[in-house]
């Protein structure tokens, strides 16, 4: 039997009212995890599903603790503001879970600047401020033998023209988040706590890939492969797993996961699109 588990640790997630953000929430709340939700939607939004509130309500029949802060990641006072309150509510902060992302598939003639802006900064200004901001409770809990970590859900750094042309704010914005992974997990190495990163093979579905045009959810995977993705990766020893950029199949693969159909949109689907930057 694993004794894997991340009962009783806080945990912060980003982006965390729907999709990847919310399957990660509630697979950590299955083993008894608090969780600190940060995200913008608080009214119903008939285009995205998921508010703070009805995630919180998930994250608790999951079997966690949730505390939903409305949160505008590129703003660090508000971001501090969502650390006093983790730490007041919880004692502290555990493992920081970076998954808000805004994307936009544009060419540079298409991207307004103010997308540009959009991109840089909860991608990768928000990134930075999360993790700047629970740096001194992730040192405690390192400290403590709390086994702290940082996962970015982000990809593997590839100089590949073909991953910059045709949206090269977006890759920009989302390599941000990956050298976030590089220089973090060598900065906080000696502190104890792990930094690391996590893309999928394929894409997934969620209400911003169903925004795209074209898309067909149906050849998707669901968000849950990415959430025990990260389970595997948040519940390892930060010690000697830091500054890897996991594949969700691969990692899956590794603990002897490899019958990923639960994990399909549409029962039988074999051909499915596959995600970016995975060369």
């Amino acid at each position: 039997m694993s004794t894997r588990t991340l009962q009783g640790k806080t945990i912060v997630v980003t982006g965390a009212s729907r999709g990847i953000g919310l399957a990660i929430a509630k697979r950590a709340a299955a083993d008894g995890a608090n969780l600190v939700l940060l995200a913008k939607t608080v009214e119903p939004n008939p285009k995205l599903p998921g508010t703070l509130a009805s995630a919180a309500a998930e994250v608790e029949a999951a079997g966690g603790q949730a505390l939903a802060v409305q949160t505008d990641i590129p703003d660090e006072n508000a971001v501090a503001a969502a650390v006093a309150a983790a730490v007041a509510r919880f004692g502290g902060i555990d493992i920081l879970v970076n998954n808000a992302s805004a994307i936009s598939l544009t060419p540079t003639a298409a991207t307004p600047m103010k997308r540009f802006d959009l991109m840089f900064g909860v991608n990768v200004r928000g990134t930075y401020a999360c993790t700047q901001a629970c740096l001194a409770e992730l040192t405690k809990s390192a400290k403590a033998g709390r086994n702290p970590h940082v996962l970015n859900m982000s990809p593997p750094l590839s100089m590949k023209e073909h991953w910059f042309k045709g949206h090269v704010a977006y890759t920009m914005a989302k390599y941000g988040m990956s050298e976030c992974t590089l220089g973090h997990a060598g900065e906080f190495r000696p502190l104890g706590i792990a930094v690391n990163s996590l893309w999928p093979r394929t894409a997934i579905a969620t209400a911003a890939m169903q925004m795209i045009p074209g898309v067909d959810l149906n050849l998707c995977r669901k968000p849950e492969i990415l959430a025990d993705a990260a389970w595997f990766i948040l519940t390892s020893d930060a010690k000697t797993t830091t500054g890897q950029f996991f594949i969700d199949d691969e990692l899956l693969a590794q603990h002897g996961i490899t019958d990923l159909e639960g994990y399909s949109v549409k029962p039988g689907t074999k051909n499915f699109i596959p995600d970016f930057f995975i060369d």
